[in-house]
This record gives structure tokens, sequence and C-alpha cells, in this order.
């Protein structure tokens, strides 16, 4: 009964003994079957696929852009196009791979004329050097212009838009117009306007009035639904609601004729105390004035 197989190891080995970092119950790691690729392949560091830092979006995306050939569109709205994951995700992505040096994006300015945003995808930051050509021309540097000293002083305020401007400059009407511009503050207290602002929009505010707008019309047309937030340049608001918002000219009416003959009332004549019809310094009639002028002649 106590005899013992000599060919027997007189006890298993522990796999905690000869590897203590490894777990009890570890089934192993992965195997890599792998075939040399000759056709449709890129070189990606491990500094990338392993980047300790990086999600696995931005990983995953680094790699994409790596693979893609020069001058694919790499946008977020090509990406999002293409992927699943949303504008969101994929503009994070983005931003981890462009602060981490995997991505640099430049503004250059095409032969036409248009600013264009060119990407740049680095398989190893901080190792720069000439750019694919992508089809955008690198931008050219251009001379410094010549800049004349010059003191300073305030900058020119923008001119304020046209306005209409009446027919007639009567004073009273301008007057009037400038009169009702000074009280809209009453109205609204951010429409306090400079005396050059009033005297720029009294003619507007006058030919509303020459077609027939009350002047508070006028004043409903520019107090009401102005902006909540504060007004920059009032002038230029009023400026444009006047312009704007003009009234058609009003309706044609037929001008009035010649008016009446005047009835003189009745009188009686002088000479033959017949009643006639004449102004009130004429004290004789028709008759009595052509004899008279007749006997005068005779003599």
């Amino acid at each position: 009964m106590d005899t013992q197989n000599p060919s027997a190891p007189p006890r298993a080995q522990s796999a905690l003994a000869s590897n203590p970092a490894r777990s009890r119950h570890h089934t192993g790691g992965v195997i890599h079957e792998n075939t040399r690729h000759t056709t449709r392949f890129v070189v990606i560091g491990n500094h990338l696929t392993q980047h300790p830092d990086l999600s696995l979006l931005a990983i995953g995306l680094g790699c994409h852009i790596q693979s893609l050939p020069s001058g694919t569109p790499v946008d977020i709205k090509s990406l999002a196009a293409r992927f699943k994951e949303g504008t969101k995700r994929i503009s994070d992505a983005l931003r981890e791979l462009e602060a981490h040096g995997y991505l640099r994006r430049e503004r250059v300015r095409t032969p036409a004329g248009r600013i264009v945003t060119r990407t740049i995808s680095c398989n190893q930051p901080g190792h720069r050097r000439q750019a694919a050509d992508t089809g955008c021309p690198a931008p050219q540097p251009r001379p410094a212009p010549e800049r004349t000293p010059h003191p300073r002083g305030p900058r020119p305020r923008k001119a304020l838009p046209a306005v209409p401007q009446p027919a007639c400059t009567a004073p009273a009407l301008l007057q009037q117009s400038t009169d009702l511009l000074a009280g809209l503050r009453r109205h609204d207290p951010r429409l306090l306007l400079s005396a050059t602002d009033t005297e720029h929009l009294a003619p507007g505010v006058a030919a509303w009035l020459e077609r027939e707008a009350t002047p508070t019309a006028v004043r409903h047309a520019l107090t009401t639904d102005l902006p909540d937030e504060p007004l920059r340049r009032p002038a230029a608001l009023l400026a444009h609601r006047l312009a704007a918002q003009l009234p058609p000219l009003p309706p044609y009416r037929t001008p009035a004729g010649p008016p009446p003959p005047t009835r003189h009332r009745l009188r009686n004549c002088d000479g033959c105390d017949r009643a006639f019809r004449a102004p009130e310094t004429e004290t004789h009639c028709r008759d009595c004035r052509t004899a008279r002028a007749a006997s005068a002649a005779d003599r």
C-alpha cells in the first residue's frame, strides 16, 4: 500500500508560484493570427492605438483618418454621414486628437480668393514635416503694407440710413416733425436722440405727415415692437422704419373748379327807382348809366 510511482511528480506545480501576478481564474490573453499585408494597408503607431489618454472613439477615428487618401473630406458633417456616433461625439473626438497633436487645422486662401480649412493628419505628433498635397495651395506671404503713423482719434461714426424726403419743406412742417421726434423719449427712454440725429430724421417724419399720416400714427410706427435688448443706435432703427414703412401717397382728388360768381343783393336805382343787382359802389342801373353817358357825350 505504501509503494509510490517513481515516474510521477511528488505534487503538481502551482501556477501562482511561477507567476504571482497571474489570477487563479485567468483564461489567457489575445492570440494574434497575422498575415502579411501586401495591398491596402497603413502603418499606424502603437502610441496612437494604445494611447493612455485618448478615448476609444478618438483612437478609432484617428486610425480611420490616417487610413484615408489625401484630399478626403474629414469635416464633422462628412464623418457624421459615414458613422453613426453623431456630430457631438465626433466633434469631441476630433478635439481630443487635435489636443494631442494628431490633427492640425489651418485656414488657407485658394487662388479664387475663398478661405478654406485644411486638416492635416500627423501620424507622429511632434515630428512636423511638409504635409501631403491635398489640392489646396499653401498661403503665400504678403508684403506688409506701409503704414503712415497718424494720431489716434475717435473712430468716425457710420452714416445713418437715408430717410424719405418731403416735397414741401415748409418750416412749420419740419418744426412739427422735430417736436414729434423729441417727444419719443417719453414713450421709451432709449429713444433719446441727439440734435444731429433729429435733424437727419425730421425730413422723413415730414414725408409721413405730408402723406396725411397723423402724428399719432407716426409715433406708433416708430415706438411699437422695439427689441428688448439695449439699442446701440436708435436713430438708425428709426431711419430704417421711416424708409421701410413709408405709407403710400394719398388718393387723387379732382382739383376744385373756379369759385362761383358773386351774387349781389338787390338795390333801387337813384335815377328810375328800379330794382337792380350791383356792387355797393353803383347807384344807378345799367339803363340809367347808359343814358347818362350818352347825355354827357352830346354836350
